[in-house]
């Protein structure tokens, strides 16, 4: 009586030590039998092919006030959850900065990124930019042109025509300030300037 009185109380001093390591152990056994709940599959096979469709539609975004600020519209878009992008056909696009200019731009086809910083105008790629204060009407042609609408700023790699008023002018590549008016033209710049009555 006296050894197993002896033998429980050293086995109490370890029972925390027993308990904890039975814990850990089961624990473990049911991380290892569900592993994918944990851990995302690295693997994970992504579709090619479109998951959805549009077919005449228009995605607006507005201010805290209420006022839409953007608007992009087109005939059809597929997504595509691979590239993570949506293609537009016949593309459309408003724009209005907190200061009223309004511009307006459209292609054949728009490639438009998920988090919507990026919308990318191929064939035939117009914008037109209003007139305003003082500022004259401004219009940009090109095949391709990048629209940046958080930097407020279109770009092109491309060969552009760019009319402001009655002055043309042609470049290489271009990065436009939508807000400012800005443009900045590399390569080969050229330009018609016409007097102003």
């Amino acid at each position: 009586m006296n050894f197993a009185r002896r033998l429980l109380d050293k086995l109490s001093v370890y029972l925390p030590l027993i308990v904890m390591a039975l814990l850990a152990s089961g624990s473990w056994l049911l991380v290892r039998s569900v592993p994918e709940l944990l851990t995302p599959s690295a693997n994970k096979v992504v579709r090619e092919d479109p998951d959805y469709r549009l077919a005449n539609f228009s995605v607006k975004s507005f201010d805290l006030r209420g006022r839409m600020t953007r608007e992009i519209s087109g005939d059809k878009a597929q997504h595509y959850p691979a590239s993570e992008t949506l293609d537009i056909e016949q593309i459309r696009i408003y724009a209005e900065s907190e200061t009223g200019k309004v511009l307006n731009a459209r292609s054949r086809q728009g490639i438009a990124t998920d988090d919507g910083k990026q919308v990318t105008l191929i064939g035939d790629a117009y914008a037109i930019r209003q007139a305003f204060d003082t500022s004259p009407k401004l219009e940009l042609r090109g095949e391709r042109l990048l629209a940046l609408p958080d930097e407020d700023r279109l770009v092109s790699s491309d060969p552009v025509q760019i009319t402001r008023g009655r002055d043309v002018f042609t470049a290489q590549t271009m990065d436009f300030n939508t807000n400012t008016g800005e443009y900045l033209l590399k390569g080969r710049v050229q330009g018609t300037l016409t007097r102003q009555p």
